[in-house]
């Protein structure tokens, strides 16, 4: 394997989130690709998304895993400060669902027509949970919501609330559904306190979810690391989407200092299937994409999914057409020549 030299002479410190999303990061760890690659890393659990970019931005770390969508709002400053970023990776496509409390099934909800009937009965107004402003589940929410007339801004009451406080957040009865990614749906159906309605696999099939974010002067004063640990996490993502492989994954990732979730939560939807409980369970291969095709690609497609997503439903007033810049395909190029022939063709 290709090693690059490096002038860092400190480790680099990559941040992630408690979500299964995270296998690439935990896995180019636990499998010693970063040490192939000749890095030295280390690996910073974050409580939410807020935390990944401001330390981004503020350099208390040098890479994360974080939503696409903060590529644009930390380059454009929106919600913080401005500071531009940029992404050579695609860590993950899918992953996203959707979990409304299990009293609305109780009270007669089972999709978003009959939410829709509940909303209009006006008893109160229902509160949904979104981990960004700017991410897909904000973008997967609203786009469901409308989708079923109701109106996101008006009808509801959408709030931000870190991916591991959701559940509890639902349990204590602070909110009526959220927008999550994984296992923390599936802890809502195994602790029978929630359901799943859609999962982003259903609305947005093939949507960019989690890229590795940078800052772009890191990307340029140190191109030879920035190249080694895309190629590093390029090659973990692959281990992570061969179905050989997902056992180990889910017994990885159920430990306490990564996501910390059991297994069998884990399981329900890494394993080739999906339960959204109340006794639906759908064969669901495509639930978590961290590798194939062009999925890790930055591309400009994807790009123009998450900021016309974002600028459809109103959470950016324009369509920000130099956020397109943030998604590099040709870094994403320069970092997958590093792997041998066998794991760009696999």
């Amino acid at each position: 394997m290709l090693k690059t030299t490096h002038t860092r002479k400190s480790p680099l410190r990559l941040g992630f989130v408690a979500l299964t999303d995270s296998a690439p990061l935990v896995m180019a760890e636990e499998l010693g690709l970063f040490h192939a690659h000749g890095l030295e890393v280390e690996l910073h659990r974050e409580i939410g998304w807020a935390s990944i970019r401001d330390k981004v931005i503020y350099g208390e770390l040098e890479a994360a895993q974080a939503p696409a969508g903060l590529l644009a709002s930390a380059t454009f400053g929106l919600g913080s400060m401005q500071a531009e970023c940029l992404t050579g990776l695609v860590l993950s496509l899918h992953g996203n669902a959707i979990t409304l409390a299990q009293s609305l099934w109780r009270d007669g909800v089972r999709d978003g027509a009959t939410l829709r009937r509940e909303i209009a009965r006006g008893r109160r107004k229902f509160t949904f949970g979104v981990v960004h402003p700017f991410s897909s589940h904000n973008i997967l929410l609203r786009t469901w919501l409308s989708s079923h007339e109701i109106e996101p801004c008006s009808d509801v009451r959408i709030v931000v609330v870190p991916p591991t406080q959701m559940h509890r957040n639902l349990k204590a009865g602070h909110l009526d559904g959220y927008c999550v990614g994984e296992p923390w749906n599936s802890v809502a159906v195994a602790a029978k306190t929630g359901w799943c309605v859609a999962t982003s696999a259903d609305l947005a099939p093939g949507h960019m979810e989690k890229v590795l974010m940078v800052r772009r002067d890191f990307s340029e004063s140190f191109e030879g690391e920035h190249l080694a640990l895309i190629a590093a996490l390029l090659e973990a993502c692959r281990f992570c989407e061969a179905p050989e492989n997902r056992e180990q994954v889910i017994e990885t990732l159920a430990r306490s200092r990564y996501v910390g979730a059991s297994a069998n939560t884990l399981r329900m939807s890494m394993a080739g299937s999906f339960d959204y409980g109340n006794g639906r369970i759908e064969e669901q291969l495509a639930m978590h994409v961290f590798a194939g095709g062009k999925a890790n690609e930055p591309s400009a497609n994807q790009a123009h999914w998450l900021i016309e997503g974002l600028r459809a439903n109103g959470i950016i007033a324009d369509p920000l057409p130099r956020a397109r810049d943030c998604f590099r395909a040709d870094i994403f190029k320069q970092a997958a020549e590093l792997l041998p022939d066998a794991l760009l063709t696999s």
